[in-house]
């Protein structure tokens, strides 16, 4: 959910507020009950959680191992089975004319 920045119109007092993007605008000051308005913020950056983001996480011998069979498994399977090639077709030699015609 976003957060957004309040400031009163009243007493200047500045705010965050967390809101579903559905609800509506805060309207009223939690300090002196003037009105508010919403401020235009920078928005939050993005943020990876967990493992897995980095080229480095993987980088380990388990990782470099299965990497290795992956790669010599595809290898030796694409050298067995030779891709299948189309022949060209024959050229037909032209009928001889015979004159009668």
């Amino acid at each position: 959910m976003p957060t957004y920045e309040y400031e009163c119109q009243k007493c200047s007092h500045q705010f965050e507020l967390v809101q579903s993007m559905n609800d509506a605008p805060k309207k009223t000051c939690p300090k002196c009950k003037g009105r508010v308005k919403r401020l235009l913020g920078t928005g939050a950056g993005l943020i990876f959680k967990g493992s897995g983001f980095y080229i480095t996480d993987y980088r380990n011998s388990a990782y470099k191992e299965s990497a290795k069979k992956d790669t010599s498994t595809s290898a030796s399977t694409s050298t067995t089975t030779p891709a299948p090639t189309k022949e060209a077709p024959k050229a037909s030699t032209p009928a001889k004319k015979t004159g009668k015609d």
